[in-house]
């Protein structure tokens, strides 16, 4: 008997792999014989590198770029296809790392991303992609010929203006100077780019944007609107955002000969993905489409009796672009029956059937409180699998 165990993080409490093993602990007390498979996942928002390496034994790069302040922080990127088992190498090592043709795996949160900032310090206006930029040029050195950037988590809204400095590309107002700092408050300030010192790997090199986010670079459903309230912006600031949008996406209709503001996606991490597509080609996919297809998630599902997957909070949105929803489609796919567990479930059960989920289960009954949940939950996750394991064998059984 095979249980693939491949939940989401559970935000604020436990990473995917930290609540993977919590599930496994719940199943091995109950079931000692029981096979487990520990497969977390992300979809390109926090906690895709780490999902990425822990599967597929990649290589974990530790660099220092410059923060969504401006800065210096330590951070990290994943890097596939190469001979290296799962390990960490620092920046004396780069000579361990020159495997041409791998992949890069970038999460734009660990550089640029909204959980790095304190709650008081929040205001999209001054944060930069810059060191996203950074990353992206830490990988072209370590010969990468695939770079995959996913972008949820983010704390700006530059439409990747700071990433692309990082990369040469130079921005210049009204006055022909040169806007040097990179952030959302500059983007209304562009009137020339000059993309001549674009770093030139990037034309042999694929990018792919993994997101779950098709909103349009501004308007009432762009990035300023939707997105930059929640990453501190005051209304005031959602509309000099979203000015600033409109004229960058009018500097490079003029400059660049590009019509990016209406692709699906290009608002995506406050217009980084319109970035990303404009100065690297880069192709936009539906990120846990791509990380389940990175970690091999079908042909693990294919030969288990049972999956399951889970995440902090599950409601309707978690069947739009998210983890579950991935999951249950690939299951079904195969054949597998799939068990979801949440630290809330607003959703019921007998409305999961219709999203291929056959059973789910809370952290949060009525009797566990939510902050307490939250503080304890690795301990309640492996109990309340022990607890459920009666129910789980019977769904196995069925198969």
């Amino acid at each position: 008997m095979m249980i693939l165990i491949a939940p989401d993080k559970f935000k604020g409490s436990l990473t995917a792999l930290e609540a993977a093993r919590a599930i496994g602990r719940g199943i091995k007390r109950s079931d000692p014989e029981a096979e487990t498979i520990l497969l977390p996942l992300a979809d390109g928002g926090e906690g895709t590198v780490d999902a990425v390496i822990h599967a597929t034994g990649g290589i974990k790069k530790e660099i220092i770029v410059s923060g969504p302040l401006g800065t210096p922080i330590k951070t990290y990127f994943g890097i596939i296809d190469s001979t290296h088992g799962p390990r960490t190498i620092h920046p004396t090592h780069d000579s361990q790392l020159m495997t041409h043709g791998s992949t890069a795996i970038i999460e734009m949160a660990l550089a640029s991303g909204l959980q790095l900032i304190p709650e008081e310090k929040r205001n999209p206006l001054l944060t930069t992609t810059y060191g996203t930029g950074e990353l992206i040029t830490a990988a072209l050195d370590a010969r990468c010929k695939r770079i995959i950037v996913g972008i949820g988590g983010s704390a700006t809204n530059d439409a990747g203006m700071g990433m692309v400095q990082a990369l040469g590309v130079k921005f210049y107002d009204k006055d022909n100077r040169e806007q040097i700092t990179g952030n959302g408050k500059d983007l209304k300030n562009i009137r020339r780019i000059d993309k001549s010192g674009l770093d030139p790997r990037i034309k042999d090199t694929e990018f792919v944007v993994a997101s779950d986010v098709k909103n349009p670079l501004y308007g009432p459903e762009g990035a300023a609107h939707i997105y930059a309230p929640q990453k501190g912006a005051t209304p005031e600031a959602v509309e000099e955002l979203d000015k600033g949008l409109r004229n960058f996406a009018m500097v490079v209709k003029d400059d660049l000969d590009l019509d990016v503001a209406s692709i699906p996606g290009s608002g995506a991490a406050g217009g980084l993905g319109a970035g990303l597509i404009v100065f690297t080609g880069a192709k936009i996919v539906y990120g846990i489409d791509l990380i389940m297809e990175l970690v091999g998630f079908f042909e693990k599902a294919r030969d288990a009796d049972l999956v399951i997957t889970g995440e902090g909070k599950i409601d309707e949105q978690s069947f739009f672009g998210k983890v579950i929803s991935g999951v249950s489609g690939s299951a079904k796919k195969a054949g597998v029956p799939v068990v979801a567990v949440g630290g809330q479930v607003t959703v019921e059960e007998q409305d999961l059937k219709k999203h291929d989920i056959d059973l789910v289960y809370s952290l949060v009954d009525g009797v566990v409180a939510p902050d307490y949940a939250m503080q304890n939950a690795a301990k309640l996750l492996e109990d309340k699998t022990t607890q459920m394991y009666y129910r789980l064998k019977q769904i196995m059984d069925k198969t």
